[in-house]
């Protein structure tokens, strides 16, 4: 584990439930409506990926899990009104945090159990579409011949696409200036606008766009080709070894009931297994995971690892 000033809390994105003793859990759980903050805007990835599962779990438990969007601090402010909600299981959070913090009033790493993993997708390098490249190739030549007049959006200081961006940066050697957005999904309007230059993003969030023509794709973040891009070639073309994807995940606070844990592990499963919910994620280009705790405890252990070397390069710090 990395000290705690270079710690990447990398969640990915994890839904969080709060816990009550085991035998009120195994007896009437859920009882009530529940309430899942997403902070973000909507629009985004992990918008659409709590929506798809919170209606799972709204048909298949009986009761409802509705959305809140709660954006700001990158993903801090509602992941603290999930961590100082009552804990009684019915305050969920999902949330995507690929951020380095060092004064919170909570430990992501240290207090959430992973519970289940979603699903992982692709980030691409989207450009504005009057930018002059047309190839990763294009792209680095022309900002290397360019240095620090090239602009890229992020959904936010350390957000995974800023991270993404930083390790581009670190492997290709270009100069380019981080602009943050409070989002993914302002973060693209604003390279369809022309306002930035460049971004990376993952499907979810800017697939339709992309297939729309307000802003243009021109390289994949993993080795194979995207099934929602499939003429967007991978960017290890060129940079060879770059991968960059977003993923997202069930997580629970430490201690959590072990009914309620095996509950929402099942039911994740099993909306990953259905058709419909299927063929909703591969429309947007997202790969489903799916599979045990220590499944999702190895991803995150990874994840942690790889992007916090490149946190360390970038020396991105926050408050």
């Amino acid at each position: 584990m990395l000290p705690r000033r270079q710690l990447l809390r990398y969640a990915g994105a994890s839904i969080i439930t709060s816990t009550l003793p085991r035998t009120v859990f195994a007896l009437d759980y859920p009882a009530r409506a529940a309430r899942v903050i997403v902070p973000f805007p909507p629009g985004g990835g992990a918008d659409i990926t709590a929506r798809l599962i919170a209606q799972w779990l709204s048909n298949h438990l009986d009761q409802a899990y509705v959305i809140e969007n709660k954006p700001g601090a990158d993903t801090n402010l509602g992941t603290e009104i999930v961590v100082s909600a009552v804990s009684d299981g019915y305050t969920l959070l999902l949330a995507i945090n690929a951020t380095l913090y060092q004064h919170l009033n909570f430990n992501f790493i240290r207090d959430i159990e992973p519970v289940c993993s979603i699903v992982q997708a692709p980030h691409v390098l989207f450009v504005t579409p009057s930018f002059p490249v047309n190839t990763v190739a294009e792209f680095i030549a022309y900002a290397k011949a360019n240095p620090g007049r090239v602009n890229f959006a992020s959904a936010g200081a350390g957000s995974a696409n800023h991270i993404s961006a930083e390790m581009f940066k670190m492997m290709t050697g270009v100069d380019m200036v981080h602009v943050p957005f409070n989002g993914g999904a302002p973060a693209v309007l604003a390279v369809a606008s022309g306002q930035i230059q460049a971004m990376f993003a993952d499907t979810l969030t800017a697939g339709e766009q992309a297939k729309g023509g307000t802003i243009r794709a021109i390289g994949v973040a993993t080795p194979q080709r995207s099934p929602v891009l499939p003429d967007v070639p991978p960017i290890s073309d060129t940079v060879p070894g770059f991968y960059a994807s977003s993923w997202w995940g069930i997580g629970a606070p430490r201690g959590v009931s072990g009914d309620v844990a095996k509950r929402l592990n099942v039911e994740t499963n099993a909306a990953l297994a259905d058709p419909t919910i299927q063929k909703r994620f591969a429309s947007m280009g997202a790969l489903p995971l799916g599979g045990s705790p220590d499944d999702f405890r190895k991803l995150i252990a990874d994840e942690t690892e790889k992007w916090g070397k490149v946190i360390k390069f970038a020396g991105i710090s926050a408050g």
